[in-house]
């Protein structure tokens, strides 16, 4: 496994990996993680792998931490 990239968005860690013709992105937020998987043939230039450190793609994200969490603490309560 390769590392793209590692960059923090706030209190968003953020880690872009090269595997098995993949590109994985892992978003992890403290006890929380998020990981997409997308075919590096679906990416032309690894300068596109920007989009998704920013905008709608990135708020989904926050708003699904947001989600996580509330789960996590009605669970444990």
């Amino acid at each position: 496994m390769r590392v793209i990239k590692e960059v923090t968005l706030g209190e968003i860690r953020v880690s872009i990996f090269s595997w098995n013709s993949k590109y994985i992105f892992k978003y992890e937020l403290g006890p929380m993680e998020q990981t997409f998987k997308v075919s590096e043939t679906d990416i032309l230039e690894e300068s596109e792998l920007e989009g998704f450190l920013e905008g709608e793609f990135l708020e989904e994200v926050k708003l699904r931490f947001e989600e996580m969490g509330a789960s996590l603490l009605k669970k444990i309560g």
